[in-house]
């Protein structure tokens, strides 16, 4: 097969030819039909990410058609169209038995702890347990875009915040993961306001449902701006880039017990952001994490998207060859391009 494939971090992927890959006994193989660019990938390329061995293939967001399977798997077959969490539970353990697969101990991702789907084919590990059908009214490229970064914004906002009607929430980055958050608490009944220092990733932002919007090179205080366009601060606030400035301003915005979400990874020399804990404990605001989300939640996801209240495609920039998404891997970090780019050529 054809694969993206790096030796060592920092420099540049090669297409490379390399072996096919072959199913685990629980695991199934997957003819790969689209995977999106992330900006998780530039994370790992750059070796934030401790679970990388190289060498290695990038890719999690995906979606194709299974070409084999191994002698455990029951629940799928050769043929069937599918996608899968970018965080996969092993179907064993305590967390997953609780239906918490997206924090299994043992979880396999990927494009991280094993090669991922910059590739014509990929392996994917407990497939029961995780992968997930998809149907004919979806093309590959949009539910690739459903992943990562849409999966964990639909778990950030409905889930771990429980984003109601008629609530302000701030989403801080109009990248894909802000982009898709605002339109799913749009979805929800919730008033969004996007926070970026991009006016046309802004301009996006109010394609997608937000109400209101917030150039954050524009004011004085971002958290101020918030507040006086909500009268009060938002109860729910997500920080989708994933930066200090990003998570303070997000955690500063909030109305007395508002609930903070953190989605966009914060790593290298990021990890250890400054957070205004005397507001956290005076104002009795909740501060959650938000790490993909679970197979068996894709069902109301894909539920909405079949009803049209939410309409990932609009989120897909440029669809690319393999070789075009070398470049665009290794320039994630300046994420200048307005949607997100999905790979549908491999060969």
């Amino acid at each position: 097969m054809k694969a993206m494939f790096y030796e060592a971090f920092e420099q540049a992927p090669e297409i490379r030819t390399q072996p096919d890959p072959t199913p685990a006994e629980d695991g199934v193989v997957i003819s790969v039909g689209a995977s999106g660019l992330c900006r998780s990938d530039w994370h790992g390329w750059m070796g934030h990410d401790p679970d990388i061995r190289l060498p290695h293939v990038p890719g999690h967001e995906l979606a194709g058609r299974i070409v084999a399977t191994g002698r455990g798997v029951m629940r799928f077959k050769v043929g069937d169209r599918v996608t899968v969490p970018f965080v996969s539970g092993c179907g064993h353990c305590s967390e997953c038995h609780s239906g918490n697969q997206q924090v299994c101990p043992n979880q396999f991702q990927p494009g991280f702890t094993h090669w991922g789907s910059f590739a014509e084919y990929v392996a994917i590990d407990y497939a029961d347990t995780n992968l997930v059908h998809l149907p004919d009214t979806i093309d590959d490229a949009t539910a690739a875009s459903l992943g990562c970064r849409f999966a964990t914004s639909f778990r950030a906002v409905a889930d771990q915040a429980r984003t109601g009607p008629g609530e302000w929430i701030a989403v801080h980055g109009c990248g894909g993961v802000g982009l898709s958050a605002i339109m799913i608490a749009t979805a929800l009944g919730a008033n969004a306001i996007g926070i970026d220092i991009s006016e046309e990733k802004l301009a996006f932002a109010r394609d997608c449902g937000a109400v209101a919007t917030v150039n954050a090179s524009g004011v004085a205080d971002v958290a101020e701006a918030v507040r006086e366009i909500t009268k009060g601060g938002a109860h729910v606030s997500i920080d989708a880039l994933g930066h200090p400035v990003t998570c303070f301003n997000s955690i500063k915005n909030l109305r007395r017990r508002g609930r903070h979400v953190q989605v966009g990874l914060m790593l290298g020399e990021h990890a250890t952001p400054q957070i205004p804990m005397a507001q956290v404990i005076g104002h009795e605001l909740e501060i959650y994490g938000s790490h993909g989300m679970q197979a068996w939640r894709y069902d109301a996801m894909l539920s909405m998207l079949a009803a049209g209240k939410i309409a990932p495609q609009k989120l897909i920039g440029r669809r690319v060859s393999l070789e075009e998404a070398v470049p665009a891997l290794m320039a994630l970090d300046k994420a200048e391009a307005t949607g997100i780019s999905v790979i549908t050529r491999f060969s």
